[in-house]
């Protein structure tokens, strides 16, 4: 414990960006779990004679054109952005690692329909325009933006998988629990799948940068979870109008996501450094 604990001391020294982020990130799950305490203020309060008031000491971030305390309204709406970005990263990663493993483990005809069939017709739409269309024809809702967002985003999961896995059905370790007598799924959950977990997990940390993007998009484009539940790209929505006589009601929400997705990046950075062998060696590590 003691020496991860030292390792992970030096690789924050060799990466502050990473320890910059990691600690937003925190900061962003102790505001989503501890909203109701830590908000001053009903974020659904309305308020029209404080309406469009710049910061202050009451209104540490504003008020918008409702009067509704923006300070607490960015507290939470990380509520929003967490839970569907891990709820994306989490359904994303699961089918990912289903069909990936069947894809890179058996070959042949499973992987060629998954692999030129299946995640080619995927990929050949853009993500979101995917995504839009679902919400469009279910509607707006949390559980229908989880649901739409991860059907394109386990795509990338998938192919990341069926490669790794590709290259590791044929190693030594695999070949003798073959021998051994131990079945196609304990091979793949018990031998394969720890051995490369590694890039999937920094795939996973950048996906939650991506996930809340996306949300934060659809949220602005209005097919993410309905008014008047707090959300960062709802918030930006509402804002857009009074971009010249009030900023703020811009500024602070943007500011949130670009912080948000900042983190995830540097954390995923960080992680593949510190996970490649080769890149420890060479930070000293």
């Amino acid at each position: 414990m003691s020496t991860a604990i030292i390792s992970l001391r030096r690789a924050a020294g060799h990466n502050p960006l990473a320890a910059a982020g990691a600690v937003l990130i925190v900061l962003l799950v102790l505001m989503a779990i501890f909203a109701p305490w830590l908000a001053p203020q009903d974020p659904a309060h309305i308020d029209l004679p404080s309406r469009l008031s710049p910061p202050s000491s009451a209104h540490w971030a504003g008020t918008d054109e409702l009067g509704r305390d923006i300070f607490s309204r960015l507290i939470y709406g990380s509520r929003i952005s967490m839970l569907v970005g891990s709820s994306v990263v989490a359904v994303s990663l699961g089918l990912g690692l289903i069909f990936g493993s069947l894809a890179g483990y058996y070959g042949g005809g499973l992987d060629r329909f998954f692999n030129v069939v299946v995640m080619n017709a995927f990929l050949a739409f853009p993500g979101i325009l995917i995504a839009i269309a679902f919400v469009a024809f279910r509607g707006p809702g949390i559980f229908n933006l989880v649901l739409a967002l991860s059907i394109g985003g386990w795509v990338g999961y998938a192919r990341l998988v069926r490669g790794q896995v590709l290259s590791a059905r044929e190693r030594e370790f695999v070949e003798a629990a073959r021998a051994l007598g131990a079945s196609d799924l304990r091979i793949v959950v018990r031998h394969i799948l720890p051995n490369i977990i590694q890039p999937v997990i920094v795939q996973a940390a950048i996906g939650m940068a991506g996930a809340i993007l996306a949300e934060a998009t659809m949220s602005f484009l209005g097919l993410g979870v309905p008014p008047p539940t707090a959300s960062w790209g709802a918030m930006l929505n509402d804002g857009r109008s009074h971009l010249f006589d009030a900023p703020h009601l811009v500024l602070f929400p943007a500011a949130a996501v670009m912080l948000a997705v900042l983190s995830f990046n540097f954390i995923g950075d960080a992680l593949r450094d510190y996970l490649d062998p080769r890149s420890r060696l060479e930070a000293g590590l």
